[in-house]
């Protein structure tokens, strides 16, 4: 199987998988027991969130650890509008979001919120002199993610943050950094945000565990669920612990020489650009400088087909986000390409693991389909 779809899942390496079996069989305590099973499941728990929080630049009590990223956009789109209840009904965020955001901010507009949904430029660009504009002295929340899912376009949080602080310094700013933890260079203190979300199977981890990042000057945050108050009261719910260690096993894998993976991520891109470059009627979309998110398109060739044709070869790839299960994509949409580049986009994303053999057999696969297949009327 050649797998170049990184940016909807990774695959879990097997230390990930030891690290998660060893607390099922094993270290199985309930982190809020007070008999010493579990007390050193608290322990740990709390080693492992140092391990993460170490990855994310940030102090380890500033990291929730939530069940995916889409509880921790939600959480945090609620969350930041609750506290500026009294600024102001007003969110800025993007047509490009993660239907996570994009949900929660129609969630939000059904509260009597106003959404306003900037629109990128035909590269996919969100610039920061765009999303400050936008912002009004009854803005809540700016919601913007660092890396985009379907085109990899990186964002300016930190430009957008230091032009907050500059405009409206108690609005708040929440990216959603799923696709970006690990992939590109950032702390949470370099982007500035208040709000960090970032999500586990997105880097070799299991699904079902993610994270949040709290900044300072949330002052006591609502939780999204009620319950037993785990995670300092904040996000109720038994602590999910052996997705929690795979999480923080996933991490330290992922980190160890770091520079390298991406440097090597970046040459497969690269070498992928430069393959598909040679494919009649395919056409690159987006600026996307992101080192495992390539979105191109083969115009005319519908991309439900291609996705079908290559997966029956044992290629995966997509038609855009995981979450959209084949229905148009409203990152492609915003875009405004002409119909027959719209309807041939597809994504490949790399991981690690990713070799220049798998680019050639994708390549080659995609040739074939263009040589032999009907293109859209």
């Amino acid at each position: 199987m050649i797998y170049l779809d990184h940016a909807a899942t990774t695959p879990v390496p097997r230390e990930v998988a030891d690290a998660m079996y060893a607390v099922l069989t094993e270290q199985y305590g309930n982190p809020s027991s007070q008999y010493p099973m579990g007390l050193d499941m608290k322990k740990q728990v709390e080693g492992w969130r140092k391990t993460v929080a170490g990855a994310l630049g940030c102090q380890p009590e500033q990291l929730y650890f939530t069940a995916c990223g889409t509880e921790g956009d939600n959480w945090a789109v609620t969350a930041a509008c609750w506290q500026n209840r009294h600024l102001g009904r007003h969110i800025v965020t993007t047509a490009v979001e993660h239907s996570a955001v994009l949900e929660a901010c129609k969630w939000m507009a059904q509260q009597g919120y106003e959404v306003t949904y900037l629109t990128p430029d035909g590269n996919g660009n969100i610039t920061a002199e765009q999303v400050l504009a936008a912002v009004r002295p009854d803005t809540a929340l700016v919601s913007i993610m660092l890396v985009n899912n379907e085109t990899g376009n990186v964002f300016p949080i930190a430009d957008i943050a230091r032009g907050l602080a500059a405009k409206n310094p108690k609005t708040l700013l929440h990216t959603d950094a799923v696709q970006g933890f690990l992939k590109v260079p950032f702390t949470a203190k370099s982007l500035g945000a208040d709000f960090i979300t970032i999500s586990g199977h997105k880097i070799g981890g299991p699904k079902g565990i993610g994270g949040l990042y709290i900044g300072p000057r949330m002052r006591n945050p609502r939780p999204l669920l009620a319950g037993g108050g785990q995670e300092k009261g904040l996000r109720a719910g038994t602590e999910a612990t052996a997705q929690i260690a795979g999480f923080a096993k996933a991490v330290e894998l992922r980190t160890e020489d770091l520079d390298n993976k991406l440097a090597h991520m970046a040459r497969i891109k690269a070498y992928a650009k430069e393959k598909l470059a040679a494919i009649p009627d395919l056409q690159f979309i987006g600026d996307g400088t992101a080192p495992h998110v390539l979105a191109v398109s083969l115009v005319g060739w519908p991309s439900q087909n291609i996705v079908n044709d290559l997966g029956s070869q044992g290629i995966c790839i997509s038609a855009g986000s995981a979450c959209h299960q084949g229905k148009p994509s409203h990152v492609v949409a915003s875009l405004k390409l002409p119909k027959k580049v719209a309807g041939g986009v597809i994504r490949l994303s790399f991981g690690p693991e990713t070799t220049e053999a798998d680019i050639d057999e994708c390549v080659e696969a995609l040739r074939k389909h263009h040589d032999t297949r009907m293109p859209m009327l």
